[in-house]
């Protein structure tokens, strides 16, 4: 298996660097999958445990000047390595004020995957970086699907998350775990509940995503225009573990262009984050009373 790419526009390089950061706040350990015409990094924690899943997708071609692969085979043109996303910053904090970034996958004493920093100077000046990896074999692959859409009730593009952040940085200090709850006529809640007090901030004026409309024909078998006002405030909620629902706002570095909240009643709260280059969903399993 080979593979080798170089970044050289400086603000691929600071916009990758930030997403090596964002990883490197959510996951300490993570899944890299190689493909022709895209990088992923994938978390799969155990739901039973109160893991959290962590999808993101990257076009590396919005990235990369050079970039190849040969992966396991001609049919499964493809590389898997568990990678630790710290490693990666640690590598790239010189990456700032560089002029490239190579990056190639090596065998030294382990599998590695090396950075080769050239450095702004009159006379050509490299820093490398050995990062160990570990290979997945092919057996273990399917174990890395994308997570499918989970049929969600409710689905909210959510508010401003430097705002939110601010408002749950405060709840955490009350309680070890938070609801979130939103319906069809944009509203947005996150609520602490403890013996002794509730504390709640209501977001309003939010957009719904739209996911298709109905067929015309099917017009008259659509409820009346009070029974679909009725649905459309009636709210869907989640309760979950506010130190990682933190965590999570706390990581953010891409600016991302929207961020969709989809919640399954007392099920998963999925967080997906659109950016014109890197999507990445974030499961939040619902925690029991």
């Amino acid at each position: 298996m080979r593979f080798r790419g170089k970044l050289v526009d400086i603000g691929c390089i600071q916009h990758f660097t930030k997403v090596i950061g964002m990883l490197a706040k959510l996951a300490k350990t993570c899944v890299l999958r190689m493909t022709v015409d895209k990088l992923y990094f994938i978390l799969s924690e155990q739901v039973v445990n109160g893991g959290v899943s962590i999808w993101c997708e990257l076009a590396q071609g919005h990235f990369f000047n050079e970039y190849s692969i040969d992966g396991l085979s001609a049919e499964a043109n493809e590389i898997f390595l568990e990678v630790i996303p710290e490693n990666f910053m640690k590598a790239l904090k010189t990456s700032q004020v560089s002029k490239s970034i190579k990056v190639k996958l090596t065998k030294k004493h382990t599998p590695c995957l090396t950075f080769e920093i050239e450095m702004p100077s009159t006379h050509s000046r490299f820093v490398t970086h050995d990062v160990p990896v570990h290979v997945i074999p092919k057996r273990l692959w399917a174990e890395y699907d994308e997570p499918a859409m989970p049929e969600f009730d409710v689905s909210i593009y959510m508010p401003s998350l430097k705002v939110l952040r601010n408002v749950v940085d405060r709840m955490k200090t009350m309680s070890n775990f938070i609801i979130i709850s939103a319906n069809r006529s944009g509203e947005f809640i996150v609520k602490v509940e403890t013996d002794s007090v509730t504390i709640a901030t209501h977001f309003r004026d939010l957009k719904n995503p739209v996911f298709g409309k109905p067929h015309q024909d099917a017009a008259a078998q659509l409820p009346s225009q009070s029974t679909q006002q009725q649905k459309r405030e009636e709210f869907a909620e989640t309760r979950i573990d506010i130190k990682k629902f933190a965590q999570f706002l706390a990581g953010q570095q891409v600016n991302p262009n929207k961020v969709i909240c989809n919640i399954v009643e007392n099920k998963v709260a999925h967080f997906f984050l659109l950016h014109d280059d890197v999507s990445l969903q974030y499961f939040m399993p619902a925690v029991s009373l």
